[in-house]
């Protein structure tokens, strides 16, 4: 309950010390950063030790492939970054880009063009984000259970939609559009990668800087001082599942250009890689603090990790034990900041 009264109205990124409500405002604030703070850390060590030890690390083309390597889990990690800033989950995530790729791989192969096939893509992923949004929202059923449920159903249909085949679409001239725009370059810098930027960029505007934003921060520390203060909590958490939604028709898109095929098997550590990519970056499980910057930089961090290992030719079955070690940690320290610890310490020590 004390719980509730401590974040009934929470300060949005940005907010000066006024607005957030007096002096508890920068202590949260000091708090934020330091999260990213370790984070940066940890890359920066990382980073360092990976210089040291395998000189090809720092080149280009190794950077450029950690960055694209990992689009796939960064765009579903930005979704889910919404999602559980405003107190939800998405376990669907991953079987929703799954189940995207094989829309796009289905519309290529049947002879639609690239702009239409890649229309319905998007659409499907839009419409898995309506009915995740609207069964938790206006329905009112767990989002563990609904999201759970379609993780389920989804899996199901790409399985089906090809009897549980591969569809190969490299040598389709409607294809070439999306292979070249993951492939290609410009000046050197994969179009792929401004992709990820331009789409990291606008979903910190829309995230800090726009009203929809705000209610998901507000939603997430609490729905009903949210709803109090006369923010649509129902149309919002819809909108926040629809990103998800359109962010996994972005991954299956990418899937398909990098693999030029369409695969009806889901990874069965997406999901974990994304959930932790986000934790990690600093968005509380319990909703109401993070930020797709922090996302960014989990994602990073296990990209590396996972390309040192692959440098270090250690075997890549012991990626879920990172993962899942990392993801531990994350959630610790995330547990410890909000009972108080650090500022108990910090306290002591002035």
């Amino acid at each position: 309950m004390s719980n509730s009264v401590t974040r009934e109205v929470p300060a949005p990124p940005g907010a000066t010390p006024a607005s957030a409500g007096g002096g508890a405002a920068p202590r949260r604030r000091r708090l934020s950063l330091g999260g990213s703070a370790g984070i940066v850390a940890g890359l920066v060590i990382l980073c360092g030790y990976l210089a040291i030890t395998q000189p090809i690390f720092l080149t280009w083309g190794n950077i450029t492939n950690i960055v694209l390597s990992n689009s796939v889990i960064l765009l579903l990690a930005i979704g889910a970054t919404f999602v559980i800033i405003a107190g939800g989950i998405d376990l669907s995530a991953a079987s929703a880009g799954t189940a995207c790729a094989m829309v796009l791989g289905l519309g290529l192969s049947s002879g639609l063009g690239a702009v239409t096939a890649l229309l319905l893509t998007l659409l499907a992923g839009l419409l898995i984000g309506v009915v995740n949004g609207a069964l938790i929202s206006y329905l009112r059923i767990s989002f563990l259970v609904v999201t759970l449920g379609t993780l389920s159903i989804l899996e199901s249909i790409a399985l089906v939609s090809n009897q549980g085949t591969t569809i190969s679409v490299f040598e389709l001239e409607a294809f070439q559009g999306v292979y070249h725009f993951t492939l290609d370059r410009i000046g050197g810098v994969p179009i792929l990668m401004i992709f990820d930027v331009v789409v990291v960029a606008a979903a910190v505007l829309i995230l800090r800087y726009t009203p929809f934003g705000r209610s998901v921060f507000a939603i997430g520390s609490n729905p009903e001082a949210a709803r109090l203060n006369g923010i649509n909590v129902a149309l919002t958490m819809l909108g926040v599942y629809v990103i998800a939604g359109l962010a996994a028709a972005l991954a299956g898109i990418v899937q398909v250009g990098r693999l030029t095929a369409a695969s009806p098997a889901v990874d069965s550590t997406l999901l974990l890689t994304v959930i932790a990519a986000v934790l990690i970056g600093g968005t509380a499980y319990t909703g109401g603090e993070g930020g797709v910057g922090g996302t960014v930089l989990g994602v990073l961090f296990l990209g590396v990790i996972q390309n040192g290992l692959t440098l270090s030719e250690v075997s890549t079955f012991w990626r879920g034990t990172v993962n899942g070690l990392v993801l531990i940690v994350a959630v610790a320290l995330g547990v410890a900041r909000h009972s108080g610890l650090f500022r108990r310490r910090k306290g002591k020590v002035s």
